[in-house]
């Protein structure tokens, strides 16, 4: 490998190098996800649970009621973008999943923070309905019941939560590899 100090100036050694490293990188998403979500224990916000728990209780929900796995980890996951994002915690993590996800688990994620005002948004003089904006999208009912039965309802402190290795499982299938193809993974490929 050369000592390259500009990337113009790597070598194909360096870049197969490189290619390898974040392939290496791209493996181990699940992991980092993980980590990340673990970074909401004992973040309550203001509310009744963890960000952590009220994750994981979405998420267990959504597995309780055979949610596919896709479903079950974006439930996982949806909101580990608030620490991080607060002002747009929802698109950051759908873009974050974008790779792995369908359009319409994509959606669903990208839109919650809109969807979930519906519960809240009036009692604060905020709009209720700001989600009809989307009333014309094909997701517009999925994300309707995903804030309802998994979102919205998952603040209980005394709902019997599954344990992360749970999703362990789950989360390994849907990550396993991209279903959005992208220059990054041709270049991970090359590794």
């Amino acid at each position: 490998m050369d000592d390259f100090k500009n990337l113009e100036n790597a070598s194909v050694d360096d870049l197969k190098a490189i290619a390898k490293g974040q392939a290496d990188i791209a493996s181990k998403v699940g992991d980092h996800l993980i980590a990340h979500l673990s970074l909401l224990k004992g973040d309550f916000g203001g509310f009744p649970i963890d960000r952590y728990d009220h994750c994981i209780q979405a998420a267990t929900r959504a597995f309780n009621d055979n949610r596919s796995a896709e479903y079950v980890v974006c439930a996982l996951f949806h909101d580990i973008g608030d620490t991080l994002a607060p002002y747009n915690h929802a698109e950051v993590v759908a873009e974050m999943l974008r790779p792995f996800i369908d359009d319409r688990h994509y959606f669903i994620v990208q839109r919650h923070g809109v969807f979930q005002g519906y519960y809240f948004w009036g009692k604060l003089g905020l709009d209720r309905n700001a989600r009809d904006q989307y009333r014309d999208s094909p997701y517009y009912d999925a994300t309707v019941e995903f804030c309802e039965k998994y979102d919205s309802p998952s603040f209980d402190k005394d709902y019997p939560n599954l344990p992360i290795e749970t999703f362990r499982p789950l989360i390994d299938e849907v990550l396993k590899s991209p279903k959005q193809a992208s220059v990054y993974t041709a270049i991970f490929n090359k590794a």
